[in-house]
């Protein structure tokens, strides 16, 4: 029962809505008069923080009507203030329009000569942009943005200002006729950048060290080019830089740029081997080198061996250690024979000779045929390459075509590289050969001609 009468009262409490009431330790109604009383001091409670609270509200809202009009006040004054600055604004833009036209009128000659002065700027800034002479005077690029702004609004550039793009000018076309030295940072192709001198040929090229330079614009650095051109060039170059006066020969770009720009993307001879692909290696590095090892092989062979026939044409004493010792040693072996069988004899002698007088000769011969023929093949599969990147990706980029067509023409400038000298070299070696079995058929010719005239004398 005490515990019901607890939770009435705390019911009751929390009904009246007050959280300091509820909060608080509810007291405990031993009876029913009590929880009454209870109850009643509750309702006055509550009755006096509505009261309260009444009173609060009936002050805040008379302090927010008085905010109320102060702000109705606020507004109607900015109102006011924007009438006020909206028609100083609109008498701003008429009076700006009338000096506007009062310059423009003031101007006259000299409105036409801020815009050729606007156009010359621009077209300086261009020239200038690109120059290498600004690579020795950088930081003409802002002045003439400077001065292009100011042509181009309603500030009026300066009499030194007009002059500075003169002398400007002026100095492009002076410096443009000099060959100038001095010391500027040099960015080399591994990212590396060192201050060091640097010779200028008027407006066309930048040399340091023997090598060319490039002006990047678009950087403002001067730029040591990647690929340089060949040796001859590179001379001048290193020349022009040790000269300290009269006249040096120097390869120069008139181009600048353009030409030295070809130059360098020439490929070089092994990056144009590599254009052949596979076939191109197996002429270049297969049948080349293997061609040359037997012309040497063979044609040394050959000289010592005809070296030592004409030594034993020369003595009378027979050696063995070349064929027409040996050919002559089978006369002597055969001395008491016919005609008939001493002829054949020597020829079986000189037959048994000919094969190491022609060895390799064939395989040479070979080789001079067989490298046009893979240059050829070279040439068949470099053409489909060309057809197969044509009907993927059309004929719109001559680029994607340039690999077939360099394999095509390069194989066959390998063959033909190849074939050429062997076909050469091959019938030098043919011919000292040809000369050895000749020599030997003569001496065989001799010896069974004077078998046979002694024949007839025995006889």
């Amino acid at each position: 029962m005490r515990k019901l009468v607890s939770v009435i009262i705390a019911v009751a409490m929390a009904g009246f809505g007050s959280t300091a009431f509820a909060q608080s330790a509810a007291p405990e109604a031993k009876n029913l008069d009590e929880l009454l009383e209870l109850v009643k001091q509750g309702a006055y409670q509550q009755n006096q923080e509505n009261k309260r609270r009444e009173r609060e509200f009936v002050e805040q809202k008379s302090q927010q009507a008085t905010l109320l009009a102060n702000a109705r006040n606020t507004q109607k004054q900015e109102e006011r203030r924007s009438d006020r600055l909206e028609a100083e604004f609109k008498a701003n833009e008429d009076k700006i329009s009338k000096l506007e036209e009062e310059l423009s009128h003031e101007l006259g000659a000299l409105k036409e000569l801020f815009g050729v002065l606007q156009q010359v700027s621009g077209d300086a800034k261009a020239v200038f942009n690109g120059s290498i002479i600004s690579a020795q005077f950088p930081g003409r690029e802002k002045y003439l943005n400077d001065l292009i702004a100011k042509a181009s609004s309603s500030e009026l550039p300066t009499i030194d200002e007009i002059a500075g793009l003169w002398f400007e000018v002026q100095r492009e076309m002076t410096e443009s006729g000099k060959v100038v030295k001095f010391n500027a940072d040099v960015q080399y192709p591994s990212g590396e950048i060192e201050n060091k001198e640097v010779v200028r040929v008027g407006t066309f090229n930048l040399i340091s060290g023997g090598k060319y330079l490039e002006w990047r614009a678009k950087y403002q650095n001067i730029a040591e080019l990647p690929r340089q051109p060949k040796d001859r060039f590179l001379e001048t170059a290193a020349g022009l830089q040790a000269a300290d006066s009269g006249i040096a020969p120097f390869a120069l770009d008139v181009s600048r740029g353009t030409i030295l720009g070809l130059l360098i993307q020439d490929p070089s001879i092994l990056e144009r081997i590599d254009q052949g692909g596979i076939i191109g290696y197996i002429i270049i590095y297969g049948l080349g080198p293997l061609s040359l090892l037997l012309i040497i092989v063979s044609g040394l062979t050959l000289l010592v061996t005809r070296g030592k026939v004409k030594a034993q044409i020369r003595s009378d004493e027979v050696n063995e250690n070349n064929p027409l010792g040996r050919v002559l040693s089978v006369y002597d072996n055969n001395k008491s024979v016919d005609v008939e069988t001493l002829e054949l004899k020597l020829d079986e002698a000189i037959l048994k000779e000919t094969p190491s007088l022609e060895r390799f000769l064939t395989m040479i011969k070979v080789i001079a045929a067989v490298a046009p023929l893979m240059g050829l093949l070279g040439t068949v599969t470099g053409m489909i390459n060309t057809f197969q990147s044509m009907t993927l990706f059309g004929t719109g980029d001559p680029k994607l075509m340039a690999g077939g067509i360099s394999q095509a023409l390069v194989t066959t400038v390998l063959g033909i590289v190849v074939a050429l000298p062997t076909i050469f070299l091959h019938s030098i070696v043919a011919g000292w050969s040809k000369d050895i079995i000749h020599t030997l058929e003569e001496q065989s010719a001799g010896i069974i001609a004077v078998h046979a005239e002694q024949g007839q004398k025995g006889a």
